[in-house]
C-alpha cells in the first residue's frame, strides 16, 4: 500500500462557486468543471493562500488518503467521501503528514476567516447546484428598480422570474449570473455570485421569482449587465449556491444581523420571511447597517416603515454632513449592553455579510462587549459558530 498522505478537498455542499479560491491559487491547483470547484493533488503545495479568501470555510477540508481522489473523482461528488479506513500504524503516518510549521500556516491562515460554517440546526434544507455551467437555467427580468439617491452609488433590486421550471432557494442562499460573450482567452465567462433578498416564497409570495441587490460597480462585466437589464430580458442562472449562512426555522431565534452596502440582501430576505412568517413576534430582529450617507443605503425607504419593535434598526454613516463618523463597530460598542444580552443567549445568532474590510472592525467591537461581561469573545464564537450560530460571508 502506498505511503498516506493528507489531501486538501473543497466541501460541494458549502462550497457557493465563487471561484475566488481559484483566482487566488499561485499555483494553478484549484480548477473548476461545470459542477464543482477542486483541488489537484499533485499541484497543490499547501502554501494556504486559498483558505483566508474563502467566504464559506468550504476550503477547509481535508482527509488522510492511501491513494489521492482523481479530478474526476471530485468532479462527481455532490458531498465529501468520509475518512478511509486506513489501519492504525498508517492512519498516524497520515495524520503527521502536515508538520508544526504547516500546522502553523493553516493558523495563520485563517486569521480575519469566516472559518468553517454550519448550517443553523432548524433550518429548512437547501438545494444546490441545480444548474450550472453546462446546464443553466433561464429567468426572464420581471423588474429593475434603482435603489439609491446618490449619484456616485447605483444599487438596483432586479427580479427575475423562472416561470415553469423548479428553482427552490431559501434565504441566505445565492445565484450565479452568467455574463453573456467570452472573455479575452475565448472562454464563456465565469458566474458572478449573488445573494438572493426576497424570501423562499418570492419575491411576490407564491410566485416562483426572486430578487437581487446589485451595485454597478464602474469596470464590472457582470454588475454593469444587470444593472442595464430591461423587463422581458432573458438571464442565465446557476445555483442556487450555499447551505449554511441559512436563517433558523425557531421563531424564538434572536437574529443579529451586521451588514454594509449589497451585504444587506439576505438580511431582507430573513426580514421579509419573519414578516410572513412570525409578524406578531417581537425583539428578535435587530439590524446593523453601515454606509456612506442615507442616500448611499440600499432599501433605507422600505426599512423605515418597519416596525421597530419587530426589526431593531442601527444606522452607521461614514460620510454623512455634520456629523461624525460611524461604522458599524461603532454601533455594536453602543449598544453592548443589548449586544451582550444576545452573545450569552443560547438562541442568539450572528450573521454578517458585505465587505470584508468591517470583519476586523466588527470582531474588535464584539470583543469588547464579550470582556466587558468577563467573557472571551473568541471561545463565544467558536461555540456559536459549531452549533451554526455564527456566520459570516465577506468578500
Amino acid at each position: 500500500m502506498n505511503k498516506p498522505l493528507k489531501q486538501h478537498l473543497i466541501d460541494p455542499e458549502i462550497c457557493i462557486r465563487c471561484y475566488t479560491c481559484e483566482m487566488t491559487c499561485p499555483v494553478n491547483a484549484i480548477v473548476h468543471d461545470d459542477n464543482n470547484v477542486v483541488v489537484d493533488a499533485d499541484l497543490c503545495n499547501f502554501c494556504m493562500d486559498c483558505i483566508p479568501v474563502c467566504p464559506t470555510g468550504s476550503i477547509d477540508e481535508w482527509r488522510v488518503v492511501s491513494e489521492p481522489y482523481s479530478l474526476d473523482d471530485q468532479y462527481g461528488w455532490t458531498e465529501l467521501p468520509e475518512q478511509e479506513d486506513l489501519s492504525g500504524d498508517e492512519a498516524d503516518v497520515g495524520l503527521e503528514a502536515m508538520d508544526e510549521a504547516m500546522a502553523a500556516l493553516l493558523a495563520e491562515a485563517h486569521k480575519g476567516a469566516g472559518g468553517k460554517a454550519k448550517a443553523p440546526k432548524t433550518a429548512a434544507k437547501a438545494s444546490i447546484n441545480l444548474y450550472n455551467l453546462g446546464k443553466p437555467a433561464t429567468a426572464t427580468v420581471q423588474g429593475n428598480y434603482r435603489l439609491t439617491d446618490a449619484e456616485d452609488n447605483d444599487v438596483r433590486h432586479i427580479i427575475l422570474d423562472f416561470g415553469g421550471l423548479p428553482f427552490p432557494v431559501l434565504e441566505g442562499q445565492s445565484i450565479g449570473i452568467i455574463p453573456p460573450g467570452t472573455a479575452d482567452d475565448g472562454k464563456a465567462h465565469l458566474p458572478r455570485l449573488y445573494s438572493v433578498s426576497s424570501p423562499r416564497d418570492g419575491e411576490r409570495p407564491n410566485y416562483n421569482n426572486l430578487s437581487l441587490t446589485v451595485k454597478r460597480e464602474p469596470n464590472g462585466l457582470c454588475s454593469n449587465y444587470v444593472c442595464d437589464l430591461k423587463v422581458g430580458d432573458k438571464v442565465q442562472v446557476t445555483g442556487p449556491f450555499g447551505s449554511t449562512f441559512l436563517l433558523p426555522s425557531d421563531p424564538n431565534a434572536h437574529l443579529m444581523m451586521i451588514c454594509t452596502g449589497t451585504g444587506s440582501a439576505p438580511f431582507r430576505g430573513f426580514t421579509m420571511r419573519r414578516q410572513r412568517e412570525n409578524s406578531g413576534i417581537d425583539g428578535k430582529l435587530s439590524l446593523y447597517f453601515g454606509a456612506r450617507t442615507p442616500e448611499h443605503l440600499p432599501y433605507f425607504g422600505p426599512l423605515k416603515k418597519v416596525p421597530e419593535n419587530f426589526l431593531k434598526k442601527h444606522f452607521a454613516f461614514s460620510r454623512q454632513d455634520g456629523q461624525p463618523k460611524a461604522y458599524v463597530q461603532d454601533k455594536i460598542r453602543e449598544n453592548a449592553i443589548e449586544v451582550a444580552q444576545l452573545l450569552q443567549d443560547p438562541k442568539g445568532y450572528i450573521y454578517m455579510c458585505g465587505k470584508k474590510e468591517m470583519e476586523a472592525g466588527v470582531e474588535q467591537a464584539l470583543s469588547d462587549v464579550a470582556r466587558g461581561i468577563g467573557l472571551e469573545w473568541t471561545t463565544i464564537r467558536d461555540a456559536m459558530r459549531e452549533d451554526g450560530r455564527y456566520h459570516v460571508e465577506t468578500y
